[in-house]
């Protein structure tokens, strides 16, 4: 419905039509290509380009669907057109041999679309393989892998035919990527005039003592008298934490990593108690009577409590009645049936609750601790204990037997029989695993375990707003009176935020290895990159502006701490099929990198504000916010150069996926509503009487984060489109 009312309404076009004539009249009318330098004109000739581009794709380009069931041979394909479905023939015919449906070892989730088919095409035929980012070319028409029957045996392939519009709209995307590279390194560029006006201001030199904040964690501690006492050998559980299991997902994973996404997603911490996460599952699955009356659920909606009775931090058995009833199970299933879009926050939270109740109760039954590998088995699944009789073993019972002999060793106290019981199970891994498949990575399993006891993001969050808030103090103090020690401990505090930095950066190439793809794939792991993004913009103006370093170490810490919260999840899953792309790499560190500097334009032009509302009373400085205000123009066109190539590059990635650069997805339209919140902001110079006004830019620069906000959590939450599984 929007691309009929509006992205395909003749008066779009004419607006795009009207933004292309507004430029090239400023050029002619406005001496325009005298005031530009050689890289802005190539920028703005490149976005006429890849409007040139789009325009032949909509004229000439040709799209549409090719369905085939397995043995089936067809060239004809379905068109949607104005004019309502139209057939179309192929200069070849595809035969589908098989189709493919490929998930992750032991799970259900999709790893990859596969479609095996032999092209015959000019009296002859060949073999190829057609799936997600991997598209066949063959006579000016691209075939890409679609979608599928739900049957798994057909296969629904999209086949575009767009060679000249391709060739301009990627000639467009080439000069686009150029020109900014010429804007930034070139000499006559505005860029270039901002560097030499930095270098004209004396920038104060103020950095701090290096203050580490004892910072106190906010424990969500529950009542010491309901918490069953920790029994659980602390030795035992370290040595059970570390044995592999298979996920859901089908990932590989030591137990540790399971224990402690279980209990953030029931108790919404990492701890609880004395417990830590290997104890607190083992007490569970040992003694689930214990902790059936102990208040582990946070229940915020008070319509919610007040319907059932419930408290702030209610227990399991609290949703039960005296007959053992689900006081729940009414609601839960009227909320099912309801549509997404008419649920409301009651419904959303009560099937929160209602899924932390279930995986609590799995717990208890001793469900998804899936430890023992199932030799020779296609699936390539691990097998729970209470299942170990599907083995193929001596003696399958003993595999069960061996398992609570651990839970019971470890719990009551009998620590020698929890050490017995969990070197078997480590030896039976071994045997089965070597029998298997799908063999154990141990070098993976020690080095996520490594990274989680280390939990480098979390010390980098402290590190980063206790140094932030420290440095952005004595900087503002700095510009009242300087002293001459400043200058000495200016260092210090450098270093340590550099050593952060690195911190972050081990942290995130841990990850990094351990998933197998870059760490930017999901809401929580871009938050990450957003900070560690927002240091490096920091540190590249720190020699002239320890303010503009501060302001980004602290819009760092903020980030982490926003991905530390509850509705980020910062488990490590596997990829869907179509993020299984080396652009993946590029597009998301490019556009992610530039929400780093628009937060840090964002910081620049909150403190400027302040200062400029407050630095003639406390005697600063002028220059001070001019100084400052040069700094955030200067990141600004950072922002805006990443964030531009970066959508760009998301586009290209589109057309090698699916076949198409613009869908106007939600994604893409806030996206490119942010570039033209920044592009607006950098280009009120031009007018005469705002050229100069310190005030108003930095102003604008904080009111068009908002955009960015909604780019990046609006449409995650908010709205619905092809880029969900961003959140």
């Amino acid at each position: 419905m929007a691309m009929k009312l509006i992205y395909l309404n003749p008066v779009f076009f004419l607006l795009l039509i009207a933004i292309i004539a507004g430029f090239i009249s400023y050029l002619l009318l406005a001496n325009g290509i005298r005031r530009m330098s050689i890289g802005g004109l190539i920028v703005h000739f490149a976005f006429i380009i890849i409007l040139a581009g789009a325009s032949l794709t909509l004229c000439f380009g040709q799209e549409g669907q090719l369905h085939l069931r397995e043995g089936e041979r067809s060239n004809l394909i379905s068109i949607n057109s104005s004019g309502g479905m139209r057939s179309m023939r192929l200069p070849f015919e595809v035969e589908l041999r098989q189709f493919k449906l490929v998930r992750y070892p032991g799970s259900q989730r999709p790893s990859s679309f596969e479609s095996d088919v032999i092209v015959h095409v000019d009296g002859r035929s060949f073999p190829a393989k057609i799936f997600m980012n991997h598209v066949l070319d063959l006579k000016g028409w691209r075939l890409y892998q679609a979608s599928f029957d739900s049957d798994e045996q057909g296969t629904i392939l999209s086949a575009s035919r767009d060679v000249i519009g391709r060739t301009v709209t990627y000639a467009g995307y080439l000069a686009l990527l150029i020109g900014f590279i010429i804007f930034i390194a070139g000499p006559r560029s505005r860029f270039s005039r901002l560097r030499k006006m930095l270098k004209e201001y004396r920038a104060p030199k103020v950095l701090a003592v290096i203050i580490l904040l004892g910072a106190a964690s906010l424990i969500r501690a529950a009542d010491a008298h309901v918490i069953p006492p920790n029994t659980v050998d602390k030795e035992a559980a370290t040595r059970f934490g570390a044995l592999p299991m298979q996920f859901a997902d089908g990932r590989i994973m030591p137990v540790n990593t399971f224990a402690t996404d279980l209990l953030r997603k029931i108790y919404k911490a990492k701890s609880i108690a004395n417990y830590t996460p290997n104890e607190f599952l083992l007490s569970v699955m040992a003694a689930p009577e214990r902790w059936m009356h102990a208040p582990l659920f946070a229940v915020k909606n008070r319509a919610l409590r007040d319907k059932y009775g419930l408290e702030r931090r209610s227990a399991f058995a609290d949703c039960f009645d005296a007959n053992g009833s689900y006081l729940l199970q009414q609601e839960v299933d009227d909320a099912l049936r309801l549509p997404i879009a008419r649920r409301n926050g009651f419904h959303k939270d009560l099937l929160r609750l209602d899924e932390q109740l279930n995986l609590l109760y799995a717990i208890f039954d001793h469900e998804y601790i899936r430890i023992y590998p199932l030799p020779k088995d296609s699936a390539q699944r691990w097998l729970e204990p209470n299942k170990a009789y599907l083995l193929e073993h001596d003696d399958a019972v003993s595999l069960t037997r061996c398992f609570l002999n651990a839970l019971k060793g470890s719990t009551s106290g009998i620590a020698a029989d929890a050490h017995t019981a969990i070197a078997a199970i480590d030896s039976i891994q071994m045997f089965q695993a070597a029998n298997s498949t799908f063999p154990i990575d141990f070098k993976k399993i020690n080095l996520e375990l490594r990274y989680n006891r280390m939990d480098l993001f979390s010390l980098c969050r402290i590190l980063y707003l206790s140094l932030g808030a420290l440095m952005l103090v004595t900087a503002f103090a700095g510009l009242i009176r300087q002293k001459r020690w400043l200058k000495w401990t200016a260092r210090g505090l450098g270093i340590a935020i550099l050593i952060v930095f690195h911190l972050q950066m081990v942290g995130m190439s841990m990850r990094w290895h351990i998933g197998g793809f870059a760490p930017w794939s999901n809401a929580y792991e871009t938050m990450v990159y957003v900070a560690w993004a927002s240091v490096c913009g920091g540190l590249l103006f720190a020699r002239r502006s320890p303010t503009a370093l501060a302001l980004a170490t602290l819009f760092a810490g903020i980030m982490l701490f926003v991905s530390s919260i509850s509705g980020m999840d910062p488990q490590i899953g596997v990829l869907v099929p179509v993020l299984k792309s080396p652009w993946l790499m590029f597009h998301v560190a490019v556009i992610v990198a530039a929400y780093g500097f628009f937060g840090v334009c964002a910081m620049l032009g909150v403190y400027n504000l302040v200062l400029l509302r407050l630095g003639s009373r406390l005697g600063i400085s002028a220059d001070r916010p001019a100084e400052l205000t040069v700094i955030n123009e200067l990141s600004m066109w950072i922002g805006l150069a990443l964030m531009t190539v970066g959508t760009f590059l998301g586009a290209v990635w589109a057309n090698e996926s699916w076949g198409r650069y613009w869908g106007w997805d939600p994604k893409e339209t806030w996206a490119l509503i942010s570039i033209l919140a920044y592009a607006i902001v950098l280009h009120l110079r031009l007018f005469r009487r705002i050229d100069d006004n310190i005030r108003i830019f930095n102003a604008a620069a904080v009111i068009a984060f908002a955009v960015i906000l909604m780019t990046y959590f609006g449409v995650n939450y908010l709205l619905a489109g092809m880029h969900s599984y961003g959140g």
